[in-house]
């Protein structure tokens, strides 16, 4: 299994963020072919130390490396990935790694 880590900062308007996010983003990003699951953090993202500055988190799951390479090459992909410009002018960061259980 291979993750896609996506780490939303802080907007200036967290309602508008989510209202956009959730009705015209999530739709686009659920497209991508390979995609497995997708989950979303349920209240604040907080460190040991206390809240981070991150508004949501999303998990995009996908069967390899590959396959997230291969969907984000993809018409779907690269729509999704060009909308992060319409709603995350805070900033965002994507992290894809592998995974396994120990």
């Amino acid at each position: 299994m291979a993750k896609l880590l996506v780490l939303y900062s802080k907007p200036a308007n967290p309602a508008t963020f989510d209202t956009y996010y959730f009705s015209t983003h999530v739709p686009l990003a659920k497209k991508v072919p390979g995609l497995r699951s997708y989950e979303v953090n349920v209240g604040p993202v907080l460190t040991p130390q206390g809240p981070a500055n991150v508004h949501l988190a999303a998990v995009l799951s996908f069967d390899s490396m590959e396959a997230i390479q291969h969907g984000m090459s993809s018409p779907a992909g690269q729509a999704a990935a060009a909308d992060l410009a319409n709603f995350a002018q805070a900033g965002v960061q994507l992290l894809m790694f592998d995974t396994r259980e120990v």
